[in-house]
């Protein structure tokens, strides 16, 4: 069994398709179909039932791709250790909330790029549950995540608290009537989101009016128009939103965690460890 033949098999798998496969891998069709016979006789099973259009795993073939896939990202690892040099280097992938952002992370970059130009530093934005498929799949090095982090696949190298709070356009003498408010707010997942829902059944609302939207640069503006109200950190009170009205929410509902995770392995290269080490040094 070579690591090409778990690479072609993987590609199937993710792609539905012998054709699909050998179109990413740049392999003629006739290779993929070859190899993946070859795997199946060699393990005595067959890995996919096949379809009039494409494949399916089967059930041997579902469990044999959680190993390949685990082989493969070893093996990459491996090398990866090995060809480390005493500066980082290589690449880095970053999962970050947008919520992040606000603070001094762009400092941060910017004084990381300057201190490390070898390192070729990529940022993939999302949402929460988003960042963790994808830092499990081993698609990012790491990621900030919101919300409290109880996985043993991770490890926590950075935590900051924060404060949620009602933020709409300006200041009134009086709190406004919550079942009158319209809110802005991310897509179905979005822990906030999540938290402003719990909160308002808790107030006995549960009919909520509000408007969706993916970008957070949108969200707040939308705010800042008077177009609806959200719920979100204080920590996005920055720039031209210093002016928008931030109200206290309840106790119970207020706090919420940022933390900078990566996976639980006995590899981490020196790339993503100097980025953590700047993050615990100039916090968010």
């Amino acid at each position: 069994m070579e690591l090409t033949d778990l690479k072609v098999f993987v590609a199937i798998a993710e792609e539905g398709g012998i054709s699909r496969a050998a179109e990413r891998l740049d392999y003629v069709q006739s290779n993929v179909t070859a190899r993946l016979r070859k795997l199946e006789e060699e393990l005595g099973v067959s890995l996919f039932h096949r379809l009039p259009k494409g494949v399916a795993l089967t059930e041997k073939g579902m469990v044999f791709r959680e190993y390949a896939v685990q082989i493969l990202h070893l093996s990459e690892e491996a090398a990866k250790a090995v060809q480390e040099t005493d500066e980082p280097n290589g690449s880095l992938t970053i999962g970050v909330v947008e919520t992040v952002t606000c603070g001094h992370f762009m400092q941060i970059l910017s004084d990381y790029q300057a201190r490390y130009p070898h390192v070729t530093l990529t940022l993939v934005t999302g949402q929460s549950f988003e960042l963790l498929e994808k830092l499990l799949n081993h698609q990012l090095d790491g990621a900030f995540l919101i919300g409290e982090i109880q996985s043993t696949k991770l490890i926590v190298e950075y935590q900051e608290k924060d404060e949620l709070k009602w933020l709409g356009q300006q200041k009134e003498a009086a709190t406004p009537d919550l079942s009158a408010v319209k809110w802005a707010v991310s897509p179905k997942g979005c822990p906030f989101r999540n938290i402003l829902e719990e909160w308002l059944r808790s107030e006995g609302i549960t009919s909520i009016p509000v408007i969706e939207i993916s970008s957070l640069e949108t969200l707040l503006s939308c705010v800042r128009s008077g177009l609806a109200s959200t719920l979100l950190p204080a920590s996005v009170l920055t720039g031209g939103y210093e002016q928008l009205s931030a109200y206290s929410i309840p106790e119970k509902f207020r706090r919420t965690t940022t933390s900078l995770v990566r996976r639980q392995s006995r590899f981490s290269h020196k790339a993503f460890q100097a980025f953590a080490d700047m993050v615990r040094m100039s916090g968010l």
